[in-house]
Order: C-alpha cells, then structure tokens, then sequence
C-alpha cells in the first residue's frame, strides 16, 4: 500500500486496483472490470512478472505494453542481468514491447543499450538499466500516440 505508484495514484485522485493473482481468472476479470468502467486506451506493464491469460491478451490486443531488462529477443524471461554476465556479453539494455501470447515476444516499440562494465555485478547492472527504463518507457508511450 505503500508503493510509491499507489502513492501517486491516492494523491492524483487516479482510479487503481489491487488484487493479489492468487486466482489469475478472478484477478483477470476485476481488472478487466475496471479497464473497461475507466475507457482505458493502454496497459502497461512494469515489474508485473505474471503471465496473462490468452483471453485477457485477446481483449486488449495491440494494447498492452511491457518494459522488459534485456535487449529483446535475447534473454528473455527471468534472471536477465545474470544471464548476460555469465554470457560476457559487451551490451544489455532494456525493451519496451507489446504483449502477446508468447513471452517477451511481441513487436519491440523501443530499446535502449546499456554498456556493461567488468566489474558489473547483476545488482549494479540492475540499477544501471532501471534508469533507462524509467526514460524509456514514457518515450516509447508517446511514440505510440505519435506525440
């Protein structure tokens, strides 16, 4: 309850929702419920970590985004920034994606590189890549609205 966006949202006066997705249908149908009272036009996702149904995709097709801590289509899923370590690769980054059925495999909207360094740790590397996304992600939503 605590979590800055909540914080925002109370302050803003912005709708919002919590559900726990103990029961992914249940917690699918509130937040659908709730898109729909509030003409919603676009989802985004960031730290959502949940894997939506192919009915709740269906209904929003086109309109669901994500932010994902790798240069898709490289490393998807989890354990990014360990991945690309182990891997010694010179670049990782972060993508900005539509969401589809299959994981971190809809059409890229945006990406931003990050170098990594050879002393990053996953946490640090982490760190790096958050603030791209966090420049990113708004950049990718005006794009889409050709703002």
């Amino acid at each position: 309850e605590n979590a800055k966006g909540l914080v925002y949202a109370k302050k803003n006066k912005i709708p919002f929702l919590i559900t726990d997705f103990k029961d992914r249908k249940k917690s699918e149908k509130l937040i659908i419920d709730k898109v729909t009272k509030n003409k919603i036009d676009l989802i985004c996702l960031a730290g959502f970590m949940k894997i939506l149904s192919k009915y709740f995709i269906k209904n929003y097709n086109g309109r669901i985004l994500n932010i994902h801590p790798s240069l898709l289509p490289k490393y998807k899923g989890l354990n990014t920034h360990e991945r690309v370590i182990k891997n010694k690769e010179i670049y990782s980054g972060c993508t900005v994606h539509y969401v589809n059925y299959r994981l971190d495999s809809g059409k890229i909207i945006m990406q931003k590189k990050v170098k990594i360094r050879r002393n990053d740790t996953p946490n640090s590397l982490s760190k790096r890549i958050l603030i791209q996304e966090h420049k990113l992600y708004p950049k990718a939503i005006l794009k889409i609205f050709n703002l």
